[in-house]
């Protein structure tokens, strides 16, 4: 073999073991969310991140308890989200919503959401890597 052969063969080593990689640092819903677990949340934006591949809302949700949980709610990727109507000025904080998703696994106030509903009705699909969900298309 020689070393034009050996160079392109290195090559396409390197880069099928950066794709492999990448492929298993992203999870599967199920990996890390219950769909036994649903859950419906109130409470007042804190946060939003706009990320790939999840964005991210911070809500402040007050329980039956008065006690105030943060929860980190997982989104599709901010690309997506924009073709699906958001904008990043649609949530600054202290924006009220009601979101519908599934808990994690490991019980924290973590969850993986399907749809946002604001105060005035309007809702907007929120990309859930949930398989059962159906996807609207953008």
């Amino acid at each position: 073999m020689n070393s034009k052969q050996n160079a392109v063969l290195t090559t396409l080593a390197a880069l099928t073991a950066l794709a492999a990689a990448t492929a298993t640092a992203h999870h599967s819903f199920s990996a890390e969310f219950d769909p036994d677990k649903p859950v419906k949340l109130t409470g007042k934006v804190t946060d939003m991140r706009w990320s790939n591949p999840h964005a991210w809302i911070y809500l402040d949700v007050t329980g039956d308890d008065g006690k105030t949980v943060n929860w980190a709610l997982e989104m599709g990727g901010a690309n997506g989200l924009i073709r699906r109507g958001w904008r990043r000025e649609d949530l600054p904080a202290g924006t009220v919503l009601v979101v519908e998703g599934w808990q994690a696994r490991n019980g924290t106030p973590t969850a993986d959401i399907s749809t946002v509903t604001f105060t005035d009705g309007r809702t907007l699909f929120a990309g859930s890597s949930n398989p059962a969900v159906v996807q609207p298309q953008p």
